[in-house]
């Protein structure tokens, strides 16, 4: 460790810690994972050590604020892949409802079918991005780095097909549409 960097978080710990344990907090709703994820930026601005970081004495807050809160919703889409499947062992069986299996296999394929026609036209990379995420487990940072895209480019053109998809599709699950 250089000295620039050891006195840099130095000033980040005592300067900043509050405000970026608040950043956390908000996030998180979580004393511990807060705590977590501000040592985990300390470590993580430790170990790369970029002057591109820099910000006067101390580092760029925006940035420390945006991994803070990148981290936790990664944290938290890892978290969800291992829920447990079966944890209502003793609710009560409900019957099979064979119309929602039809209408659900058919909005998927109408995702599948939309996502075709998106793929076939001019400039329609984002269509092949969304699969790639919507069909993997892989958090963005993960198939940003395996594609070579930033992760910000990957989040976007995700979003951009799922409204487009939002906006040509009805969601046959909708509650209020339904009762009308």
């Amino acid at each position: 460790m250089n000295k620039e960097t050891k006195k840099r978080l130095d000033v980040l710990y005592r300067k900043h810690h509050q405000w970026l344990f608040s950043v956390a907090f908000k996030a998180s709703k979580d004393m511990i994972i807060s705590e977590e994820l501000v040592q985990e930026l300390y470590l993580y601005l430790l170990e790369r050590n970029d002057e591109a970081l820099y910000f006067k004495d101390s580092y760029n807050l925006q940035y420390c604020r945006a991994f803070i809160i990148s981290r936790f919703y990664n944290l938290k889409k890892v978290d969800n892949r291992w829920l447990p499947l079966f944890s209502d062992w003793d609710s009560e069986d409900i019957p099979y409802d064979e119309e929602w299996d039809n209408k659900l296999e058919k909005s998927y394929k109408e995702v599948l079918d939309e996502l075709s026609q998106m793929k076939k036209k001019k400039g329609w990379s984002s269509a092949m991005l969304f699969e790639l995420y919507w069909f993997s487990d892989k958090t963005f940072d993960e198939l940003s780095k395996e594609i070579g895209i930033s992760k910000s480019t990957a989040f976007l053109n995700v979003k951009k097909i799922k409204t487009l998809l939002k906006e040509k599709l009805d969601n046959p699950f909708n509650k209020e549409k339904n009762e009308e």
